[in-house]
């Protein structure tokens, strides 16, 4: 087998351990095939966590950050407002399309996820273990696309069987020049959105009688998606702290928790507001009950975060 110069001078640099992590990302953004989006962002991922992969990026050099990442032309996308309903799994076609719903989803996750170290982690001079973080996610959104197009293709279907609609890069793309925006809609809404959602799909799939996917979602998917919220409000925190403390990169993040207490303290307080007004400005209409309190407090958030938000004008008391 004959390897061009290119691929052999890449390989090189990877083995050297010369490719940065936004090198890295920039591939997987640049890779269509969503399968081998996922392999390899868990390979990537694996090399950074082991050291492998030094350096999160090369202060010298500014690499461009694809306005969309490479995507197949095989899912017909559809508006939101287009898309059939998924029912609510008491059938196999109800069943199959929540699936693919799922899978779709987590095939941008995916991308979100690299996305966020590619275009923000130079650009904000954000500390290692923004990226480290983010590369735990994406690691994470590649198993849960993996695994459950596997269920999919197990159920009779496959991805791209049915339509499916873009809003989640949407939202990325309205906030691709401010991470503070991105963290909130993406992690905190969307993300958040997410955790609300999940153990109502979870109980149709028992009831449905599929408790082969009902186990992967309340086992696998629900827990990881917990700390991809966590990682979210952490960053947040932390750049709205930074703002009004620069010597916050001097220091160690606390933990994230803290956000979930009923006492509020002035600066948290502060850090809601801020989130508050972000949202009303990237995201359209308010947030939907019912809230799943115990999952978002376990991601670092309290309803003092979220509630104001599901009334149109409400304000923190």
């Amino acid at each position: 087998m004959k390897f061009s110069c290119t691929a052999l001078n890449e390989r090189e640099r990877q083995q050297d351990g010369a490719e940065t992590l936004v090198e890295a990302a920039l591939r997987v953004l640049d890779t269509a095939d969503p399968y081998e989006k996922a392999r390899l962002g868990d390979s990537f991922a694996s090399q950074w966590l082991q050291g492998t992969i030094i350096q999160p990026y090369d202060p010298s050099v500014d690499l461009p950050v694809p306005e969309r990442p490479a995507r197949l032309a095989s899912v017909k996308l559809v508006s939101p407002s287009l898309m059939p309903k998924l029912g609510k799994a008491g059938s196999l076609q109800s069943r199959q399309a929540i699936v693919h719903s799922l899978v779709h989803t987590e095939s941008w996750a995916i991308d979100l996820s690299w996305d966020i170290i590619a275009r923000f982690g130079k650009q904000e001079a954000m500390p290692r273990e923004f990226f480290t973080d983010f590369v735990k996610v994406a690691q994470d959104e590649g198993r849960h696309f993996t695994l459950l197009l596997k269920r999919l293709t197990e159920m009779g279907s496959f991805y791209g069987a049915l339509p499916a609609h873009d809003g989640l890069w949407d939202s990325a793309t309205a906030t691709s020049n401010d991470l503070l925006a991105r963290l909130a809609v993406e992690h905190c809404v969307h993300e958040a959105r997410g955790l609300d959602v999940l153990p109502t799909t979870i109980s149709r799939f028992r009831n449905g009688g599929d408790n082969e996917t009902a186990e992967l979602l309340e086992r696998v998917v629900y827990p990881e998606e917990i700390t991809h919220c966590t990682a979210g409000v952490k960053w947040f925190k932390y750049l709205c702290l930074r703002a009004t403390n620069p010597a916050q990169d001097q220091g160690g993040l606390e933990s994230p928790g803290e956000a979930g207490e009923s006492e509020t303290t002035q600066e948290e307080y502060e850090v809601i507001q801020k989130f508050h007004s972000i949202v009303r400005t990237y995201f359209r209409g308010p947030l939907k009950p019912p809230f799943n309190k115990e999952a978002r407090k376990a991601a670092g958030f309290g309803p003092q975060w979220y509630e104001p938000l599901a009334v149109k004008g409400a304000t923190l008391d």
